[in-house]
Order: structure tokens, then C-alpha cells, then sequence
């Protein structure tokens, strides 16, 4: 696909209402694409503050990803650097433990067209259990612990990643190796792709 073929693509899905009568608010899909990407950022869904502003990981979980990824916020929103993908463009609303699953529509209807349209990735972070079961079929684990544990395997095209939200901050301290041995590893291939 042409960059001229990602500009209409990216107006229907902006123009998308599949999931519509299942969402809180009215859809407002959020995502960042350009054919010159290369790196994916592929997540869940976009919370309740990046629906309000419609800018992808504008929350405390993009700033901890930024930090993961050892850029700042305008080398992240560059979208001839980095595409955000997530697997559910609109907000899906909040349930009883957190903001609710991404709706599956997003997915069947786009994702393929969408990455279809990103020749140039290098780098696919994969973030959470949805994302993970996703890009990384029978590659992912019984869990997100257990996919992100064996990261060598998806390595260096892949990586999984828990979510970088707030509420993971347990997981982060029962699991001190994430932090020890993926996030240098992280940083080191984000620098020498973007350069």
C-alpha cells in the first residue's frame, strides 16, 4: 500500500462507527500511521484521557512506555518514527477491574489493511494479553508473565511488554527481571533504529 493508500484508509477508519451502539461515548478512533514507521506500538485500547484528547498514550502509561523506550514525547509522536496501533481504536469503556477489553470489530475490520500499510517496521512492542494473543498466535504464553518472560523468542522483530499502566505497578515489583533485563535491551534497539 502507498502512503496515498494509507490517507484514505485512515479517513474511513476515522470515519468508523462498527462498535458504536457497544461504546460509552460516541467512537473517536485514535491511532498514529505513516508508511515510514518504523516502529510499531501495538496496545489495547485507549483509555478514558487519550478518548478526551484523541493523542495516543497521552496518560500516565504512555509516559512509563516513553520511559521504557528511553525517548521523549515529540521523538514518540512523530509518525514517521513510530506508528500506535492499538487493537481497539476507541475507548471501550470501564468495568468492575479497569477499562473494559478492546472491542474485537477494530481488529477484523482494519488491522491487516492498517499494518499492511507499514512496510517499514523493525520493532513491534506488543503490549498486553490481547495485542500479545494477536501478533504473537501460538508464540504467546498462557499468560502476559509468561509471554513477556520469553521475549528472546520474539526477539529483536517482537517484543512483549506488560501494559505500562499504573495499575501493573505490582507486577512491576514482583517481576524486578523486566526492568533489569528487557528494558536496556529495549532502549538499546529503539536507539539504533531511530539512530
Amino acid at each position: 500500500m502507498t502512503a496515498r493508500g494509507l490517507a484514505p484508509l485512515l479517513r474511513d477508519i476515522r470515519a468508523c462507527t462498527l462498535c458504536a451502539p457497544n461504546l460509552p461515548h460516541p467512537p473517536r478512533p485514535v491511532l498514529q500511521v505513516h508508511r515510514a514507521a518504523c516502529i510499531l506500538v501495538a496496545g489495547q485500547a485507549p483509555g478514558r484521557k487519550v478518548d478526551h484528547s484523541g493523542i495516543p498514550f497521552d496518560d500516565a502509561s504512555g509516559d512509563r512506555l516513553r520511559l521504557w523506550m528511553g525517548i521523549d514525547r515529540e521523538t514518540f509522536y512523530d509518525p514517521t518514527l513510530i506508528a500506535v496501533v492499538p487493537m481497539g481504536f476507541c475507548y471501550p469503556g470501564t468495568g468492575a477491574s479497569g477499562d473494559l477489553p478492546p472491542r474485537p470489530e477494530c481488529a477484523t475490520a482494519w488491522r491487516d489493511r492498517v499494518l499492511a500499510g507499514l512496510p517499514n517496521i523493525r520493532l513491534t512492542l506488543v503490549i498486553g494479553q490481547y495485542a500479545q494473543a494477536w501478533h504473537l498466535g501460538h508464540g504467546a504464553g498462557a499468560g502476559v508473565t509468561e509471554t513477556v518472560r520469553a521475549w528472546r523468542e520474539h526477539w529483536p522483530a517482537m517484543l512483549p511488554l506488560p501494559h505500562p499502566s499504573p495499575r501493573n505497578n505490582l507486577w512491576l515489583r514482583r517481576n524486578p527481571w523486566f526492568e533489569e533485563e528487557v528494558i536496556p535491551a529495549l532502549r538499546a534497539r529503539v536507539q539504533m533504529l531511530l539512530g
